[in-house]
């Protein structure tokens, strides 16, 4: 699995800015894929970071690169659990939580829209996706913006720049346990 890759997809989350990031790799086998996250958990787990699966397909599988500790706060917020809890997902647990993203995935062939929750977006924003069913947004970047415009546009512009500095960091040789922050 490219470091490149992870950088590029998931400086903010290598920061300690975002609680999460997604990105897509190639594999040539289910042994390999495993070898790569195996290998990357080793650097990015003591510094509080988890890199997993989401899905698999045709040879590319779509990596979730999370803080756990920052998942786990997310869920607790009373607007993200109002989201999560009626379609199934157990709230108290943020590892049965991934695994019901994982089964929600497998079933359904478009991403389900709760996902933004499990990347840190706001919850309004996630809600108001849902509602309007991705409709008269107030602003794009990472996600659309339902609620607070500002706040959002300022979280884009960080996590921007955080990408464009951490790409020019790696090119300088920084290695990703090196990036990768403890928080």
């Amino acid at each position: 699995m490219s470091e490149d890759l992870i950088v590029r997809h998931c400086s903010p989350t290598l920061a300690g800015l975002k609680t999460a990031n997604l990105f897509a790799a190639e594999y040539t086998s289910e042994e390999a894929l495993r070898n790569d996250l195996r290998a990357l958990n080793r650097v990015l787990v003591p510094k509080g970071l988890r890199a997993l699966p989401l899905r698999r397909e045709n040879g590319r599988a779509l990596i979730y690169l999370y803080r756990p500790k920052r998942l786990a706060q997310d869920l607790k917020d009373a607007q993200a659990a109002a989201l999560l809890e009626p379609i199934g997902y157990p709230c108290g647990c943020p590892e049965r939580c991934i695994a019901a993203l994982v089964h929600r995935l497998k079933e359904q062939s478009a991403f389900p829209h709760e996902i933004g929750l499990f990347l840190g977006y706001p919850p309004e924003d996630v809600q108001g996706f849902i509602d309007h069913r991705a409709m008269d947004f107030k602003c794009a970047g990472l996600w659309k913006v339902y609620g607070d415009q500002q706040r959002a546009q300022a979280l884009f512009d960080r996590f921007r720049r955080c990408t464009q500095r951490y790409c020019a960091l790696w090119q300088t040789g920084l290695r990703l346990e090196q990036l990768a922050v403890a928080v």
